[in-house]
């Protein structure tokens, strides 16, 4: 797989997995995420592990992340997306998901899939829609996994 590293002003996205600092993924993902509050560090890492990631950073410090559970032909899953609070309102979430939607290796995929509580609008601006037949959807979810 290609690696990407794309430059706008002080910011840099790169799907170098060697970039990535898993502390401050870590962090916030149990600290700040709604969606994996508590989450073990050691889960964070298995999950990037198996993941196609993309890091958003200023100079190196990473200030936002986002990864991609595919199989590069037929379908991927959007999750872990997030921008430190500090840097939101500068268009940072747009260009990442912009640079994710445009990613070679992501196109021609029958069908992407995402859970947001909060980030409709955000995703609606790149073709995402609400289930056009949620009957059809299951899940087994164990929303206290990470709960002590």
């Amino acid at each position: 797989m290609k690696k990407l590293s794309l430059q706008k002003n002080e910011f840099y996205i790169s799907t170098d997995k060697s970039k990535l600092d898993i502390d401050t993924i870590h962090d916030f993902l149990s600290t700040k995420a709604y969606w994996c509050l508590h989450i073990p560090k050691e889960k964070v890492e298995i999950s990037i592990e198996n993941s196609f990631c993309f890091g958003l950073y200023e100079t190196n410090k990473q200030i936002g992340f986002a990864r991609i559970i595919t199989d590069f032909s037929t379908i991927a899953y959007l999750g872990d997306v997030y921008i430190l609070e500090e840097y939101r309102g500068k268009g940072l979430s747009k260009w990442l998901m912009e640079t994710i939607m445009n990613f070679p290796e992501l196109q021609g995929l029958r069908r992407w899939i995402l859970l947001t509580g909060d980030a409709h609008e955000l995703y609606r601006k790149y073709g995402w829609t609400d289930l056009a037949d949620s009957s059809k959807w299951m899940e087994l979810h164990n929303k206290n996994v990470y709960s002590n």
